[in-house]
């Protein structure tokens, strides 16, 4: 069966290292790339989301699968899959975002796979917990801690994101209770693996949270992220409990969050609890964040590429079997993962 994926967004930083990975993996399928001014080949497409007159291309090409890679707010993309019967991939939604997307997709018939991508590092924290406990039902709480470098290589996408929410507050959850919080405050020192060392990790939202307890059903859900630098984290923290982020003008908080650097390890560390007593599973990404979440986007769309999941709407993690995913993670030259009580 012939392929035809779309990246849009393919000529973002994230978008290029999916499909530089995709086509090493996969060469006999037929990629194109989605950009709001096209390109100067014929795989090169002009796919503009604010504009769906823009998308009869996609239709053109048969396009079978479309991986989104850049952010889609009136979730124009997702509509056209829908409507298209064309397999969907969405990378890119912060919390709120992704909670309206899966809502109005839940909403639809769907007569193609429409999957959300948008957890930590490709979507796939939920999958890893599953290997850290044989039964759903024993898990009492998922703790993530996000080591993040401000040298490391990354996209506008986190930067912007930041940079528009780190004044709002979010919801953590405590026992099926939603818990309002706000982005670096409520320091607790962690020990990082892979030589980082302990440091203080403060309140970080990413759709996590309401991924494993809205959809996998663990009660309480926390995640913490601090950076390479402990003065960058310290002063992060100060300027929330003094509510300088308040005052900044959206460009000055861009430039706070929008440095990037020309790459670094990426690593984050999941802990599980449940009855029996609490594992820990740390993974480190030597290439960063944009190369972990390429690879993982990769590995949802190959397991799409079998055909064997039936249409319906549905979370990254769900397509894999969890020490499946795992292993294939662990294959990736680059990517080293232990578990530990």
């Amino acid at each position: 069966m012939e392929h035809n994926i779309l990246v849009v967004g393919g000529n973002g930083l994230v978008g290029k290292t999916i499909i530089r990975i995709l086509k090493s993996r996969n060469p006999h399928i037929h990629i194109f790339t989605g950009g709001r001014k096209g390109g100067n080949t014929e795989n090169d497409l002009k796919v503009d989301v604010t504009d769906p007159a823009s998308f009869q291309v996609i239709s053109d090409k048969k396009i079978s699968l479309i991986i989104l890679s850049v952010n889609d707010r009136s979730d124009n993309i997702l509509r056209f899959a829908i409507d298209n019967g064309i397999d969907y991939l969405d990378i890119t939604k912060p919390t709120p975002d992704l909670v309206r997307a899966y809502n109005l997709a839940k909403s639809r018939n769907v007569n193609s796979r429409i999957v959300f991508s948008s957890g930590w590092m490709g979507g796939i924290v939920s999958g890893l917990v599953k290997t850290l406990s044989v039964e759903k039902s024993d898990i009492q709480e998922v703790k993530l801690f996000v080591y993040y470098s401000v040298k490391d290589l990354a996209g506008e996408s986190s930067a912007h994101f930041m940079a528009e929410n780190v004044a709002k507050p979010f919801i953590r959850y405590e026992n099926n209770k939603e818990v309002s919080i706000r982005h670096f405050l409520d320091s607790e020192k962690f020990d990082f693996s892979f030589g980082i060392d302990s440091r203080e990790a403060y309140n970080f939202d990413v759709p996590d949270l309401y991924i494993l307890n809205q959809i996998e059903k663990v009660p309480s859900v926390n995640v913490k992220m601090t950076y390479n630098s402990k003065l960058i984290t310290w002063l992060l923290g100060a300027f929330q409990k003094v509510r300088i982020f308040n005052i900044l003008s959206l460009k000055e908080r861009r430039m706070i969050f929008g440095s990037s650097g020309k790459g670094d390890q990426s690593v984050f560390e999941i802990i599980v609890t449940t009855k029996q007593g609490s594992e820990k599973l740390s993974l480190k990404s030597e290439k960063g964040q944009a190369e972990l979440t390429a690879l993982s986007a990769v590995l949802h769309t190959e397991e799409l590429l079998k055909n064997i999941h039936e249409n319906s709407v549905c979370f990254s993690h769900q397509l894999h079997q969890p020490y499946s995913l795992m292993e294939k993670l662990k294959t990736y030259q680059t990517i080293h993962i232990k578990t530990s009580r």
